[in-house]
C-alpha cells in the first residue's frame, strides 16, 4: 500500500564504505603524475559524490587539464582505487547485521554508486555485504550520474515500486538531490557509522507514519 516502504536503496562511499579518503589518494596520486591536485577543501565541497570523468572534466574547464590526459588519469586513478580497497576495505558488523536484518524481514536491498561497476562490486564483496543485495547499479548503468535522477529512477524501476516505497540512505548533496527528484523518501547520513539497523528503521517507521 502507498506510504509503506518496501526497499532500502544504498549509496555506497561514505554509507556503507568509508571510501572518500580512498578515492581521494587514487586520483590525486595520479593527477601528480602530470603536476595537478584536488585541495580537501575543493574535494569535499564541490567534488563529492560525483564520478571520476565528471571530476576531470572539471578540471579541464577549471585548471587546463588536457583532456588527452583523461582516459590515463582514470586508468591509473582506478588502478590505485582498487589498490587501497584491497588494503583497507574489511566488513563492518553494523553494516552486515542491518542488511542481514532488513533482508530477513522482507525488504528489497540495493546499492546505487557513482563509481564504476569494478569497483562497487569489489567493495561489495570485500565488505561481505554482496550477498544481501538485489543488485546494485553504478554510473556505467546510467547515461547521467548523481545529481540526475536517473540512477534512482532506474533502481526503483528496477524493483518494481513506486518511488514513495522505497527509502535511500545518502550522505552527500549529490546524491540527496538524485534521490530527491526520483521521488524517493530520503534519509541523510553524516558518516558511514549513522548507517545502523536502529536509524535505517527509525526512518522508515518516520516516512510511514508521515503518509498513514
Amino acid at each position: 500500500m502507498t506510504g509503506k516502504i518496501k526497499a532500502v536503496v544504498f549509496d555506497m562511499d561514505g554509507v556503507l564504505i568509508e571510501a572518500k579518503d580512498w578515492h581521494y589518494e587514487a586520483l590525486n596520486r595520479a593527477l601528480r603524475l602530470f603536476g595537478y591536485e584536488i585541495s580537501r577543501y575543493d574535494h569535499l565541497v564541490t567534488y563529492d559524490g560525483l564520478p571520476t570523468s565528471k571530476k576531470l572534466e572539471m578540471l579541464t574547464l577549471e585548471k587546463g587539464l588536457p583532456r588527452g590526459l583523461h582516459k590515463f588519469i582514470n586508468d591509473m586513478k582506478q588502478q590505485y582505487t582498487v589498490d587501497l580497497v584491497n588494503l583497507h576495505c574489511s566488513p563492518l558488523f553494523p553494516h552486515e547485521y542491518a542488511l542481514s536484518r532488513l533482508k530477513a524481514e522482507g525488504y528489497r536491498l540495493a546499492v546505487a554508486s557513482n563509481s564504476i561497476r569494478s569497483t562497487v562490486q569489489l567493495m561489495m564483496e570485500k565488505s561481505s555485504l554482496l550477498p544481501y543485495l538485489d543488485f546494485f547499479l553504478s554510473n556505467q548503468d546510467v547515461t547521467k550520474p548523481k545529481p540526475d535522477p536517473e540512477m534512482y529512477t532506474t533502481a526503483i524501476g528496477r524493483l518494481g515500486l513506486k518511488p514513495e516505497e522505497v527509502l535511500v540512505v545518502e550522505d552527500n548533496r549529490n546524491g540527496i538531490e538524485a534521490a530527491t527528484r526520483a521521488g524517493a523518501c530520503v534519509m541523510k547520513v553524516e558518516t558511514v557509522y549513522d548507517v545502523n539497523y536502529e536509524n535505517i528503521v527509525h526512518h522508515i517507521r518516520m516516512f510511514e507514519e508521515a503518509t498513514a
